[in-house]
C-alpha cells in the first residue's frame, strides 16, 4: 500500500489554481498636452503620459486587428505644416500579446509623443488630438484623444513648396482616417441592427444617460481581489512537492537523514540540528536563486522573456529534451565534476559550511528531474505582475524540498514506513514526460501565434493533447511500456492507483475529442489556442445582440418589459472574445440571454464617425470631443457607470437603473448564470 502513496500525491499536486481579474480604479493614463519652441518658425506639441503601475500605453504603428496604436490626427492646419512623423520617447517594450494574439510595442509608467510643425509664414493654428490605446494584463480602455490647439505668427515667407506639403499632409490626414474607417467595417461582423451615428446635447442629458455609479457600487458591494503572494506560495509548495517524488531526491532523503544520526548517534539532538540546518540550507540557496532572477531582470524584463516568441519557441524545445530524457532516451545531468568537486569540499569542511555545502550538492544532482519544474515555475511566478513573486515562489518550493528531511530527523521511525525507492519512481518520472510534452505545446502555441504560422491551431493542439494523454493513460493502466520499465524489472501489472490515474488521464482524453468540433473544453481553455483560430466550429448556441445602439435597444425593452443586459465590448477585446467563446455558449447562459433579456452589445472602438461631433464634459470637468460611434459608447460607459475597461456587463430595466450590479473578464459559468438570474428576480420585484 506504501506504494501507491506517492502516485495519489502526484496526482493531487497537478491541480491548477484559476486567477481573476480585478476593476480598475480611477484613471490609469493622465496625460499633459505642452508646447517647445524650437526655432523661430519651427516648435514641438508634446503630450506627457503618466501610467499607472499595471497598465501600458501601446506604441505607434502597430498590426492591423491589433490594439490602438498612438498616432496623431491634425483637424485643422493654417499656416503651417507638420515635419516628420509623431514620436514616442521612452523605454518601448516589444513582446507578444495573447489578448491580441501578435506581437506589440508599448510603454510603462511613463510615454513622451512628440510631433513636430514649421510655420509657413504669417498666422498659423494647429489643433487635432492624439489618440492612444491602453491596457492592462486582463483588460483594456476604449479608445482615448488628447486634444491640442496652438496658434501664433511668424515672419512671412514665399514657400511654395511649404504650402504644397501642408496640403499634402491634410490629405494624408483624410486617407488615414478613412483607413481607420475601413479596418473598423472589416472587423465588425453580422448583426440585427446598426448602431446609430447621431448624438445630441437632448438624448445624453435624458433619464437613460444619467449617472447611476452610485447605485451600481451598491449592487456590487466590496469587490475582493483573491490573487495574492501566498496563492504563488502554495504554487512553488506543490510544485517542490511534486519534484520530491522524483528518483533524483526521492531516494536522497533516507540516504542524506541516516548519514546525520550516524553521525551524532550520541547526540540525538546534533543531529536533529544537522538536518534542520541543512533543510534551512535548501531554503537559502532557492531562495537566493528567486531573488537573483527578479534582481538580474526585475518583473517586467522576466515576463518580456516568457512572452517573447524566441523565447517560447526555445523553451518548447528545452521541455521537449527533459520529456525525452524522463522517457528514458538519454540522461540529462550536469557536468559530474561540478558535484564532485561540492562534495568534496563538503566532506572536508565541517560545521555550518559543511552542511550547506551538502545541500548544494543535493541542487546539483537533482537538476535533471528539479530543472524544468524550476523553470517552469518561475515563468509563471514572473508574470504574475507581483515583484517578490519570483522568490516567494521559491521560497514554497524549497520549504517543500526541505521538510522530509527534517520531518524524517525528528522522527526517525517515519522512514520505515516512507516507500521504498522502486518502480513506482520510474512511473512518476515517466508520467512527468508526458506533461512536460503536453506543456511544450503550449509555448510553441504562443510562438505560432505570433509569427501566424497556423500550424497549431486550436483543433491540432487539441489533436495531440488527446495523443498525449491517451497514451499516458495507457502507460499507467499497462498496455504501454518503456524501455525504462523493462531495464528497472518492472514487468509486473501496475498497481491499483496507477490504473485508476490512468483512467482518469483516459477519461480526459474523451473530454477533449468534442473540443475538435468545436466544444468549448473550459478545462482546457487557458492553455489551447483561442477558438478564432477552430478551422471547423458546429457550435450552434451562438449568441447575437439584439442590437448596436443603446436608445433604440432601451426603447425596445420599454415595449417588451423584459431587463436589458449591456455588453460593452471591442472589436480588439480578446478577452470578450474569450468570455462568448467560453460563457455564452453555454446553453443555460444562452437561453437567458437571447430568450429573458435585450442584449445590446456597443462597441467602444466602432470608428464610425457621427453625423456631428459633440463636445461634452467628463466626470473630471475636463472637455471632449466626441467624434465616433466608439466616443459615444465610451463616453456612455465612463459617465453612467464608472468605468473604463472592457468587457464589462452590466443588467439594467427600461429607465436605465441598474439591477444586479456589473460583471468582468472571468470564465465562470455559474457566477455569470448567478448575475442574469439576479436581474431577472430584481425585475419581477
Amino acid at each position: 500500500m506504501s506504494r501507491l502513496k506517492p502516485l495519489l500525491l502526484f496526482m493531487l499536486v497537478t491541480i491548477f489554481a484559476s486567477t481573476v481579474s480585478a476593476q480598475p480604479t480611477g484613471k490609469p493614463v493622465r496625460f499633459k498636452t505642452s508646447k517647445k519652441q524650437i526655432n523661430e518658425n519651427t516648435f514641438d506639441v508634446i503630450f506627457t503620459a503618466s501610467i499607472d503601475k499595471g497598465w501600458h500605453v501601446y506604441g505607434i504603428g502597430l498590426p492591423a486587428g491589433g490594439p490602438t496604436s498612438a498616432k496623431i490626427i491634425v483637424d485643422k492646419v493654417e499656416g503651417a505644416k507638420a515635419e516628420g512623423k509623431l514620436k514616442a520617447i521612452g523605454n518601448e517594450h516589444n513582446e507578444y500579446d495573447e489578448m491580441f494574439g501578435m506581437k506589440v510595442r508599448f510603454f510603462e509608467n511613463s510615454v513622451t509623443f512628440v510631433q513636430r510643425f514649421k510655420a509657413t509664414g504669417g498666422k498659423f493654428r494647429v489643433s487635432g488630438r492624439l489618440e492612444y490605446g491602453a491596457c492592462s494584463s486582463e483588460m483594456c480602455l476604449p479608445p482615448t484623444s488628447v486634444d491640442f490647439s496652438h496658434e501664433g505668427e511668424v515672419a512671412k515667407t514665399d514657400d511654395k513648396q511649404a504650402k504644397e506639403d501642408e496640403q499634402a499632409d491634410a490629405d494624408a490626414a483624410v486617407t488615414d482616417n478613412a483607413q481607420d474607417i475601413a479596418t473598423a467595417d472589416t472587423a465588425k461582423t453580422a448583426t440585427a441592427s446598426v448602431a446609430s451615428t447621431s448624438i445630441t446635447k437632448e438624448q445624453i442629458s435624458s433619464d437613460l444617460w444619467k449617472p447611476v455609479i452610485d447605485e451600481l457600487n451598491t449592487l456590487n458591494g466590496s469587490s475582493e481581489n483573491t490573487s495574492s503572494l501566498w496563492k504563488i506560495f502554495l504554487m512553488g509548495l506543490l510544485g517542490g512537492l511534486i519534484a520530491l517524488l522524483t528518483p533524483c531526491v526521492w531516494p536522497i532523503i533516507p540516504m542524506t537523514v541516516s548519514f546525520f544520526l550516524k553521525r551524532a548517534k550520541d547526540n540525538k539532538s546534533k543531529a536533529i540540528g544537522d538536518a534542520v540546518t541543512y533543510g534551512l540550507s535548501i531554503i537559502v540557496i532557492y531562495l537566493t536563486l528567486g531573488l537573483a532572477v527578479t534582481a538580474i531582470y526585475g518583473a517586467q524584463r522576466l515576463n518580456d522573456l516568457a512572452t517573447n516568441a524566441y523565447v517560447n519557441i526555445f523553451f518548447c524545445l528545452l521541455l521537449v529534451v527533459f520529456a525525452l530524457s524522463f522517457f528514458g532516451w538519454f540522461e540529462l545531468t550536469l557536468p559530474s565534476s561540478w558535484s564532485n568537486k561540492v562534495d568534496s569540499k563538503a566532506g572536508k569542511t565541517g560545521g555550518l559550511l559543511g552542511i550547506f555545502l551538502m545541500a548544494f550538492t543535493l541542487s546539483i544532482v537533482s537538476f535533471s528531474c528539479t530543472g524544468p519544474i524550476i523553470g517552469f515555475l518561475l515563468v509563471d511566478f514572473s508574470t504574475s505582475g507581483k515583484i517578490l513573486a519570483p522568490a516567494i515562489g521559491m521560497l514554497g518550493f524549497a520549504v517543500a524540498l526541505a521538510l522530509p528531511f527534517t520531518l524524517f530527523a525528528l522522527f526517525p521511525a517515519w522512514l520505515k514506513q516512507a516507500p521504498k525507492s522502486g518502480s513506482w519512481m520510474n512511473t512518476i518520472k515517466v508520467t512527468l514526460g508526458f506533461i512536460e510534452l503536453a506543456f511544450a505545446l503550449k509555448f510553441f502555441s504562443v510562438a505560432d501565434l505570433a509569427y501566424g504560422w497556423h500550424l497549431m491551431d486550436r483543433e491540432v493542439f487539441i489533436s495531440l493533447w488527446i495523443v498525449i494523454f491517451g497514451m499516458l493513460g495507457l502507460y499507467l493502466c499497462g498496455f504501454l511500456h518503456f524501455r525504462s520499465d523493462m531495464e528497472g524489472g518492472d514487468t509486473k501489472p501496475k498497481p491499483v492507483a496507477a490504473i485508476m490515474i490512468g483512467m482518469m488521464s483516459l477519461a480526459f482524453t474523451v473530454y477533449m475529442i468534442p473540443g475538435l468540433w468545436g466544444a468549448p473544453c473550459k478545462a482546457i481553455s487557458a492553455f489551447a489556442p483561442p477558438m478564432n483560430t477552430q478551422d471547423f466550429n458546429l457550435n450552434s448556441k451562438v449568441v447575437t445582440p439584439h442590437y448596436l445602439d443603446y436608445d433604440e435597444g432601451m426603447a425596445a425593452a420599454a415595449q417588451t418589459g423584459k431587463p436589458v443586459m449591456l455588453d460593452f465590448t471591442g472589436f480588439g477585446c480578446v478577452n470578450c472574445r474569450k468570455m462568448e467563446a467560453a460563457v455564452w455558449t453555454d446553453p443555460q447562459v444562452a437561453d437567458r440571454l437571447n430568450k429573458d433579456y435585450i442584449l445590446i452589445s456597443l462597441y467602444v472602438d466602432d470608428k464610425t464617425p457621427l453625423k456631428e461631433p459633440l463636445e461634452v464634459v467628463m466626470p473630471n470637468k475636463t472637455k471632449k470631443t466626441l467624434r465616433t460611434v466608439g466616443d459615444k459608447w465610451s463616453y456612455l460607459e465612463e459617465t453612467k457607470f464608472g468605468y473604463l475597461a472592457q468587457p464589462f456587463y452590466v443588467t439594467v430595466n427600461a429607465e436605465g437603473k441598474p439591477l444586479s450590479g456589473s460583471f468582468v473578464y472571468k470564465e465562470d459559468i455559474n457566477g455569470y448564470m448567478d448575475f442574469l438570474n439576479k436581474g431577472i428576480e430584481a425585475m419581477k420585484k
